[in-house]
């Protein structure tokens, strides 16, 4: 296992476990590793329930957990079939993963991607035209809403981790579409055609993933350097950004594509020739986000008001609008929903700008009456403090990693 930490005392440690013997060999790591510390491990394994065999396959890893001291939840996905279906279902995994996580209180999730699965990344990448930063393949930290995603094993062989798990005696699941050609991923596996992970293909791919992710590590320094000198990022999903300090530079449309990304609550990346275009206009809206001028020559960076999410039943924990983490208890009838007109009762309490007021999340009765706006700590009727709002966008616009 390479180093972890710190985690302060008797870490608590979540790990994704398939039942495949990388997965198996990390939940087996990290319990030996944590054990030494006086911490705890949990496992968590999904089930997409896309065959009629996996239920009894999750049964099967689940005893294999509990024969190895390793307390597991099964979390039971239900995916339908259809197109994208390998990509749709990485998503429902990592989501109900870092749900399940924050549900148990455990900051950090550990995933078994190892030094094979990052050659394959880097090919996948490199074939679908990935700039710098999607060719840096799977980071080793990548911060999620819920919870912070580590990747201790990038460096290790496929083959020393099943190792590891012969040795522990037990018998891992191989999923069939892992071996089915119809995926890119699996035909791109395949040709690498090194199952070990020790071959020169696979040391050459994940050699050249660890050169561009050192490179991406230099560039978002730069970049945060750049954002902390030009914007003024506020926890009610808005930002003031002075133009001057932003620059117009490769770095400045970055800068201002990531911060769009961010209060725009983005799946994706943000284009960096819009955001080029925009910066030359002094303004406009791009990608979920409105640019505007703002007093003393500066911009202000708020939600576009015409793409914000519709209303949603109150069932936290929920991202909603792509850009706040809501939980608290349910109400049944209750609904989410952004402020929008509501806002200007509060204008004279907060110094937060109307259009960024409109756009926060409010909870509404079943009467569609107020009820709480957990941004201001307000409250009509029920206790405020049962409920919480994080400014947490999904991915900011970022890569996967």
């Amino acid at each position: 296992m390479a180093p972890l930490g710190p985690f302060g005392v008797a870490p608590f440690l979540a790990v994704a476990v398939s039942g495949g013997p990388h997965s198996l060999a990390a939940a087996l790591l990290a319990r030996d590793w944590v054990a030494a510390r006086g911490g705890r491990v949990l496992a968590l394994v999904a089930d997409h329930g896309l065959r009629p065999e996996s239920g009894a396959e999750v049964d099967h890893v689940m005893a294999l957990l509990a024969q190895a001291g390793i307390a597991a939840e099964c979390l039971r996905l239900g995916l339908p079939t259809g197109a994208r279906l390998q990509e749709r279902a990485r998503a429902a995994r990592l989501a109900a993963l870092t749900e399940a996580a924050a549900r148990h209180g455990c900051p950090w999730l550990l995933l078994g991607h190892h030094r094979g699965d990052q050659a394959e990344t880097l090919a996948f990448r490199a074939l679908r035209g990935s700039g710098a930063a999607g060719l840096a393949a799977m980071a080793a930290l990548r911060v999620a809403p819920d919870c912070l995603i580590l990747r201790p094993l990038l460096g290790f062989a496929p083959a020393r981790l099943e190792a590891v798990v012969a040795a522990a005696g037990l018998s891992p699941v191989r999923d069939p579409s892992n071996d089915n050609p119809r995926f890119t991923r699996i035909r791109l596996r395949q040709a690498l055609g090194d199952p070990g992970g020790e071959g020169e293909g696979i040391n050459a791919l994940a050699e050249a993933a660890e050169a561009f992710a050192r490179r991406r590590a230099r560039h978002e320094a730069a970049l945060l350097a750049r954002l902390a000198a030009a914007a003024e990022i506020h926890p009610e999903a808005y930002a003031w950004v002075d133009p001057k300090a932003l620059g117009s530079d490769a770095l400045g449309v970055t800068a201002l594509a990531r911060l769009i990304g961010l209060i725009g609550g983005a799946a994706w990346p943000v284009p960096l020739e819009a955001a080029a275009a925009l910066l030359a206009r002094g303004g406009g809206s791009l990608s979920g986000a409105w640019v505007r001028p703002g007093a003393g020559g500066r911009w202000l960076v708020v939600r576009d008001p015409g793409l914000i999410a519709p209303a949603l039943p109150l069932a936290p924990p929920f991202l909603w609008d792509g850009r706040f983490s809501v939980s608290g208890p349910a109400r049944q009838g209750w609904h989410c929903a952004a402020l929008g007109a509501a806002a200007a009762t509060f204008r004279q309490q907060t110094k937060t700008p109307l259009a960024a007021l409109r756009a926060l999340p409010a909870l509404w009765d079943e009467k569609g009456k107020l009820a709480l706006l957990p941004g201001l700590f307000y409250a009509e009727g029920v206790e405020a403090s049962a409920w919480r709002l994080v400014f947490a966008p999904r991915g900011g616009g970022l890569p996967p990693g």
